[in-house]
């Protein structure tokens, strides 16, 4: 397995960083796929009933834990390996992730014909939920390296792929359970069990595409920002000094709030549209599916947006524009304007999908380019805090506001307020963040 190495994929002359970032997305579209479980979550009640759920079967809440659970090991995973991915080089890491992810959905469809939830909550959640996290940050380090110039459209191109990863996800899974499925099976298992190969083999053809830079490596003609004008440091931070930095949890704080705000309208979008404006269920569950049109060009559009304002200036775009729309929801419901209320979301979401494509960058400016990808991993934990306030926020006042008999579709006005308030908060965040200061620059030699 030597060729797995981080020396073993060192570029040779002649290889063009154009196939660094179609590999990224090789591994993104497929981990993807958690946005678009939700499939699965009726199927998987009915295992036993077949047509409808039966005494034994699993119910909406166990289910949900398994997408709960992968998003938990996503940013825990992230956090923990971020180190070993940088030191062992993007092959080795999305290969591991293709073996989690791939092989989750193996150890998932054992648990399924079997019905034990823990051995589908173990492949799914947790073996998955590890795949998730390193497949997420793998190519971080290495586009940032092979794009300096362009650092956020390069993030912004895989990172993307991961929010447009259910846009594939979702149907394939629909048609493989009504391939699979006869009246004795609802089909999840052998979905589970395609999906699992499929996945598998495209990202390992991700992982064997992707190259690392020869040391020294720059492209031609380039000339790197100056630190007063962009907060570009020409120095680097180690992933354990960094997190000593006051920067880095300005820059916590910066994605927190900004996930908080963005996922909220992105889980409950269906039910919003529904509450809100009286219209179908069809109609709220396409408006779901629209919006990750948006969170998905977003992740592109803002984060190349970014190399020409700088990260700073953008995330500014995102909290107090942002702020505003969020404001602008209530109007839109008073006024009865469907169009409008679906314009003022699809551009929130869009900055809730650039917020995730423009950190890397932002952190590659503040830290350097030595240890990005296990600074990015450790900050990733700012969406597993989000990934649990936002949904919560959004449902749980909504809920109570209906219970003091407030009119159903005014139930998310004041929701919408507090949103905007996170907002305001995440730009106070953003406007104290200065360049690190040098004592927190590395100054020996690469760490190993």
């Amino acid at each position: 397995m030597q060729f797995l190495d981080r020396q073993r994929s060192v570029a040779r002359p002649g290889f063009t960083r154009w196939l660094v970032p179609p590999a990224a997305l090789a591994v993104h579209l497929c981990i993807g796929e958690i946005y678009g479980f939700s499939v699965f979550n009726v199927p998987l009640t009915r295992l036993l009933g077949i047509t409808q759920s039966a005494p034994g079967d699993w119910t909406i809440p166990q289910v949900a834990w398994l997408y709960s659970t992968g998003l938990i090991l996503l940013g825990l995973s992230a956090a923990f390996f971020g180190k070993w991915v940088e030191k062992n080089g993007p092959r080795k890491t999305m290969f591991v992730s293709a073996c989690c992810w791939g092989g989750g959905f193996l150890v998932a469809s054992l648990g399924i014909k079997l019905h034990q939830f823990w051995l589908v909550l173990l492949g799914y959640g947790v073996i998955g939920g590890i795949g998730l996290g390193l497949g997420y940050i793998s190519p971080v380090s290495t586009l940032v390296k092979w794009f300096p110039d362009r650092p956020g459209m390069a993030t912004g191109m895989a990172i993307m792929g991961f929010g447009g990863g259910a846009l594939i996800g979702a149907p394939f899974g629909s048609e493989l359970l009504r391939h699979f499925a006869t009246p004795h099976s609802t089909g999840v298992m052998e979905a589970f069990l395609v999906m699992g190969a499929v996945y598998f083999c495209f990202m390992v053809f991700g992982s064997m595409t992707v190259r690392v830079p020869p040391p020294g490596w720059k492209p031609e003609g380039f000339v790197p920002r100056t630190v007063e004008q962009e907060l570009v440091t020409t120095a680097n931070v180690t992933a354990d000094e960094a997190i000593k930095t006051p920067q880095f949890w300005l820059l916590w704080a910066v994605l927190c709030l900004n996930v908080t705000a963005g996922i909220g309208i992105l889980g409950q979008a269906s039910n919003m549209c529904q509450s809100m404006f009286g219209v179908p269920k069809t109609v709220g569950d396409g408006f779901a599916g629209f919006l990750s049109i948006f969170n998905m060009g977003g992740r592109f559009f803002w984060s190349s947006t970014s190399d020409y304002t700088g990260r700073k200036r953008v995330y500014f775009i995102y909290f107090l524009l942002g702020a505003v729309l969020y404001c602008l929801v209530p109007l839109t419901q008073r006024m009865g304007n469907v169009a409008f209320f679906v314009g003022v979301t699809a551009l929130i979401i869009s900055m809730y999908g650039g917020g995730f494509a423009t950190i890397p960058a932002y952190l590659r400016d503040m830290f350097g380019t030595m240890q990005v990808g296990a600074i990015h991993g450790r900050l990733i934990t700012a969406w597993s805090m989000a990934a649990v306030l936002g949904p919560q926020l959004v449902t749980y006042i909504s809920e109570y506001q209906k219970s003091r008999n407030v009119p159903v579709a005014q139930s998310y006005n004041f929701t919408m307020y507090l949103m905007a308030a996170l907002l305001v908060i995440g730009a106070c965040c953003n406007a104290c963040i200065r360049a690190v200061d040098s004592r927190h620059h590395w100054k020996g030699e690469k760490p190993s």
